[in-house]
């Protein structure tokens, strides 16, 4: 990254149909780049409802090839406003073999790059082994005419060592669109215990690589299709600087375009006086690529 840029995190809701859905995600990135932005990211999935919530085969109808019909609008908005689009999209790649992308789009409107989900959850409400293979792409920051954007998706982002590898690939900027809420069963004493978890992990990859950090939620109220539970997605999406300050901040209940100014001379500025990079003990780090050290 070069020079600074504005960058915008669109906090959606996702339940209004895929038609309306990517129409507002549209609406968004053209109000965004009326405020000079360079740099838009969309929630997780955001074209539809969070359909994880279940196991069902039917859903897999709903993947698309990449590049396919979204890739088109997604490229020529991109092209339309100059700015560079982080979308994610339910990939078919083949019969049978399905992922969770991101797709970047340049100002051009070309596809920059993807990146495939990598580490893919299996819980009550987020059965997303049923649909998603893990990602092959590696941990690789893509190259734009604004910068390495490294690129990881929800689940992701409460692992260090993906935020590290980004970074040490080089990347200018580390991005996470989000699919992320409550259980509307659980208390309310536990649902902020995991909001600050959630907040708390992603600020911390912010101070622990000296770079700016985007998490893009959706928020509102999505129904399993039993109508029991569901999810109530929790926003709070947010734009973090190089130490984890925050630099725009949502609600959880904000329909909202957030906006920032990502400042290259200010993460380098930070890596001077906190030179975690330098001072990494790589030598002793062998044993993180075992499952577990008896």
């Amino acid at each position: 990254m070069k020079k600074s840029i504005i960058a915008c995190a669109v906090q959606q809701p996702c339940n209004r149909g895929r038609e309306t859905n990517l129409a507002y995600s549209i609406s968004q990135i053209e109000a965004a780049a009326k405020q000079n932005a360079e740099l838009v990211v969309l929630p997780e999935l955001h074209l539809d409802h969070y359909f994880c919530q279940s196991e069902d085969t039917d859903c897999f109808d709903m993947a698309q090839t990449i590049p396919g019909p979204t890739c088109e609008t997604l490229s020529q908005a991109a092209a339309d406003n100059r700015v560079v689009i982080v979308s994610t999209i339910f990939e078919k790649r083949a019969p049978g073999l399905y992922h969770n992308t991101a797709v970047v789009f340049d100002k051009d409107g070309s596809i920059a790059g993807t990146f495939r989900k990598m580490h893919i959850p299996d819980d009550p409400g987020f059965y997303e082994k049923f649909y998603f293979t893990p990602g092959d792409l590696g941990f690789k920051p893509i190259a734009t005419s604004i910068g390495k954007l490294g690129v990881l998706i929800c689940w992701d982002q409460w692992y260090p060592e993906a935020a590290r590898l980004m970074a040490l690939a080089g990347a200018d900027v580390l991005i996470y669109p989000t699919a992320i809420g409550w259980n509307p069963d659980d208390e309310q004493d536990e649902k902020q215990r995991q909001l600050d978890a959630w907040i708390t992990v992603q600020r911390g990859h912010a101070v622990a690589n000296g770079l700016p950090l985007i998490a893009c939620n959706r928020i509102g109220y999505e129904a399993a299709p039993d109508q029991a539970n569901g999810i109530q997605f929790w926003g709070n999406s947010f734009i973090a600087g190089p130490q984890g300050e925050y630099l725009s901040h949502a609600d959880d209940q904000q329909d909202t375009l957030l906006t920032a100014i990502l400042d290259p001379k200010r993460s380098e500025d930070v890596r001077r006086i906190w030179p975690f990079l330098r001072d990494r003990r790589i030598e002793a780090y062998g044993e993180l690529v075992k499952r577990y050290i008896d």
